[in-house]
């Protein structure tokens, strides 16, 4: 695997090698002693249909660190700091991750995420560093003009709950 930094400290961009063949592929998607940085203890799955944007999530304290892969399909994946130290606060990368390339993105404590379908549809998984607390998910309106995050999508198919999340200088003052 190549992992490379991103220019948002803390994110990383994982390059599997992959084997192909006449039969189809195969390629390590975790090996532990490859991700010293963080022990992850959930993984999860989320199924999306074209143009839909599931942002921007993130656990409160202590949060939670993501490992990001598309099974199936095309994402625009995104990653805003919130950590309020960090020379980049407020700031947000985004990359491309498919079945086609089977990248990665890490992203560490302190960051919202959220993606978009750029296919037909998307199965995501995510690997995550705590277990997931209904009493600590917290968001940031998708479209909050201060983040100014250039969605690629001009349609974008929203939960009323993502419509609703408060805006990033609501949160973060």
């Amino acid at each position: 695997m190549e992992v490379s930094d991103l220019p948002i400290n803390g994110l990383k961009l994982i390059k599997p090698r992959i084997f192909q063949d006449a039969r189809g592929f195969f390629f390590e998607s975790y090996r532990k002693p490859l991700y010293p940085w963080t022990e992850f203890v959930q993984d999860n799955m989320s199924f999306s249909c074209k143009n839909t944007i599931r942002a921007l999530h993130y656990q409160s304290d202590p949060g939670q660190a993501k490992l990001v892969s598309c099974l199936q399909g095309e994402i625009w994946d995104v990653a805003v700091d919130i950590r309020p130290d960090s020379p980049t606060f407020g700031q947000y990368m985004a990359v491309e991750l498919s079945e086609k390339t089977r990248h990665q993105l890490y992203i560490p404590v302190g960051f919202a995420h959220g993606f978009c379908v750029l296919s037909d549809s998307a199965w995501v998984h995510y690997k995550v560093s705590r277990i997931y607390d209904p009493k600590a998910e917290c968001s940031i309106r998708w479209n909050d003009p201060d983040l100014a995050i250039a969605w690629p999508i001009s349609s974008p198919v929203v939960s009323e709950r993502d419509q609703k999340a408060p805006l990033f200088k609501e949160v973060f003052r």
